[in-house]
């Protein structure tokens, strides 16, 4: 069973390296890089995380980066054979561990 963890809005921590080991904000995967999502932060609103998981964005599922726009924001995700536009505020409450 896939849970979803929506709690109190707070702030989100410093940003972690993508090259390290550890879980990443998805808003930090540049196009081509894919990542297993293994969570949403606490500061997502409980809507919005519903929302992303309804959409696919839930834990053990691999996600890629497609492209970003011209000015960087809306990024198109792959998610569970689909193609997504996320904004990058939207993107960085989502944990991904790096996969390739």
């Amino acid at each position: 069973m896939v849970s979803v963890q929506l709690g109190a809005r707070r702030k989100s921590g410093p940003s972690v390296p993508v090259d390290s080991g550890a879980d990443v904000r998805l808003s930090d995967l540049r196009p081509g890089m894919s990542g297993e999502i293994t969570g949403i932060d606490e500061s997502v609103e409980p809507s919005t995380a519903r929302r992303l998981f309804d959409l696919g964005f839930a834990p053990g599922t691999e996600v890629t980066v497609l492209r970003r726009a011209p000015l960087g924001d809306p990024v198109v995700f792959q998610v569970v054979e689909y193609e997504i536009a996320l904004r990058k505020e939207q993107a960085a409450g989502i944990r991904v561990r790096r996969t390739a």
